[in-house]
């Protein structure tokens, strides 16, 4: 164990001490919160166990509206290539379609996320792309086809009503099944050679009789064009029993596969897309379907397509992640693992990637005492760390005032990487949220990146101060595992299945399958510098 002093600030004790006096909780085992600010008081730091844990194949269906596309190349990771499945759903059920109808163009659309860097006095914006990952000028292959596999959102297995996942390893099984020839049809920067425009879309439309014209901006966006045949035979020559209902469509139009591949040698990348929002619209002329008149003028319409169902239990979409890993990467999280000591290295990586398993104290140790008051032994028959910390509030009366793990990055591991916002820590023996996240995540709980005077990432500080007192007002609390992933957005609570579990984690945070990202921070272990080794710091507020 490794701690430090307090200051021996008498006035300050004093001040704390009598602030404390007005809580009516005051008395209450690990009570007592003086503030965010510790009055100078410095940490009693405390030893952490962690260690490196790869996440196997894991759910990734029904992600939207944060879908990846493309391939990242990480220099410390590996390379990551993501394919994406969706379901469609007709915009409006039994369309009235007309009669002798004829395609005139398809257009598929689905924006990007993005944000305004400047506007001129014309109107005309600069946009900046959002979570975009590799090199900026990144282009690969992509096509998109016809799915073979009809998506459902739940099976039955012995007579229960189950709900039914897609992996992240299910690339093959999907390609396999795709039908025919690719859909995107255009020109070779919107197949072959593909990359994420960031440019507003400007329409300019002049009206026939008045010679008016109009302008219509949008944000940046994928636009391709479609097979027209395809669609001329698949929605407009349907028959109008395929297109009445929702679950009748999907059953006979299964959906789009996007298929990802390197664009021979040139540098790639990834993009986060919001998928849910995409459409696909059918541009086509008709006549009206009571006409019976050979010469009748045929009519411009549309019909859209949504990349995704009108309800949400009906739609599905999947996220299917390769990977390449490094073999220093992939050895740091399935061979050279120490669930006993500790790692040095802490690989925390997104999609299908890694977490590290994070250990404080005993989490079986439970406390007795003598006459005195005095711990005798825990569960394992010696006082450890929270028998210890158990013992100084219950006996000695010492508040916890705050309780945070520090993670300090490998900056020489993570140079010329792009390093995650934000780190988020968990309950891993239950799949659940600590009390401080759910208390307010947004204020308290921490997990966001610290940088250095040169502007690289430095820590993560993440405060456990309500998990810590629930450990000490309970002395039969179970100390539980923590998990520690990286997180794309702080608002995702869910959790995703492993497709086959085991004995140390049986699902991930939603928020990390996301997310493409990865660090490494130094673990707890003994042989890591003392300036940089995970410790658990807890400063207290004594009686005098």
């Amino acid at each position: 164990m490794y701690r430090t002093s307090f200051f021996k600030k008498t006035l300050l004790a004093v001040m704390a001490v009598f602030l404390y006096s007005c809580d009516k909780d005051f008395n209450a085992i690990g009570e007592g919160l003086v503030g965010d600010d510790h009055f100078g008081l410095e940490a009693v730091k405390y030893d952490v166990l962690a260690y490196n844990q790869e996440v196997t194949p894991i759910q990734s269906s029904n992600m939207s509206p944060n879908n990846a596309l493309g391939i990242f190349d990480n220099p410390l990771f590996g390379t990551t290539t993501a394919n994406f499945v969706t379901q469609l759903g007709l915009a409006t059920y039994s369309p009235t379609i007309g009669a002798s109808p004829v395609v005139d163009s398809v257009k598929i659309e689905i924006p990007y996320y993005s944000h305004v860097t400047a506007t001129n006095e014309k109107g005309d914006s600069t946009y900046e792309l959002d979570s975009i990952y590799g090199d900026k000028n990144g282009k690969f292959k992509l096509s998109i086809y016809e799915s073979g596999i009809q998506m459902r959102t739940s099976y039955f297995s012995g007579g229960n009503q189950l709900p039914q996942y897609y992996y992240t390893d299910q690339n093959s099984e999907f390609s396999n099944k795709k039908i025919g020839a690719r859909l995107n049809d255009g020109n070779v920067l919107q197949n072959d050679e593909f990359y994420f425009d960031a440019k507003e879309i400007v329409i300019k439309t002049t009206d026939p009789d008045t010679k008016v014209v109009t302008t219509e901006r949008k944000k940046p966006q994928m636009t391709m064009l479609l097979n027209k045949q395809f669609f001329q035979n698949k929605i407009l020559n349907a028959a109008a029993s395929k297109l009445s209902t929702e679950d009748l469509f999907q059953e006979y139009f299964r959906g789009l596969y996007f298929n990802v591949e390197k664009s021979g040698s040139n540098p790639s990348n990834m993009g986060l897309i919001n998928f849910s929002d995409g459409k696909i619209t059918i541009y086509y002329k008709a006549k009206t379907e009571s006409t019976t008149d050979e010469d009748s003028t045929m009519e411009n319409k549309s019909i859209v397509l949504n990349l995704k169902g009108v309800s949400a239990l009906t739609s599905s979409t999947a996220n299917f992640l390769d990977y390449v890993r490094n073999a220093d990467y992939a050895s740091a999280i399935t061979t050279s693992v120490n669930k006993t000591e500790g790692d040095e290295k802490l690989y925390l990586n997104g999609g299908q990637g890694s977490l590290a398993v994070i250990k404080l104290f005993n989490p079986t140790d439970v406390l007795s005492y003598n006459a005195k008051g005095e711990v005798v032994n825990g569960a394992n028959g010696v006082p450890d760390e929270l028998d210890e910390i158990r013992s100084n509030a219950t006996v000695k009366n010492w508040k916890v005032n705050e309780a945070n793990l520090v993670f300090y990055i490998d900056a020489d591991k993570m140079k010329g990487t792009g390093e995650p916002n934000r780190i988020y820590l968990y309950d891993l023996t239950n799949n659940a949220v600590l009390v401080d996240y759910s208390t307010d995540a947004s204020s308290t709980y921490g997990g966001l990146i610290t940088l250095d005077s040169d502007k690289r990432g430095k820590s993560y500080k993440i405060r456990i101060t309500g998990h810590i007192r629930n450990l000490i007002k309970d002395a039969t609390a179970k100390n539980v595992d923590l998990g520690l992933v990286v997180s794309q957005s702080p608002a995702v609570l869910a959790f995703n299945a492993l497709k086959n579990k085991n004995e140390v984690i049986s699902a991930v945070p939603r928020t990390s399958v996301m997310s493409p990202l990865g660090t490494v921070l130094y673990g707890g272990k003994t042989s890591v510098s003392d300036d940089k080794r995970l410790k658990l710091e807890v400063y207290y507020t004594k009686p005098n």
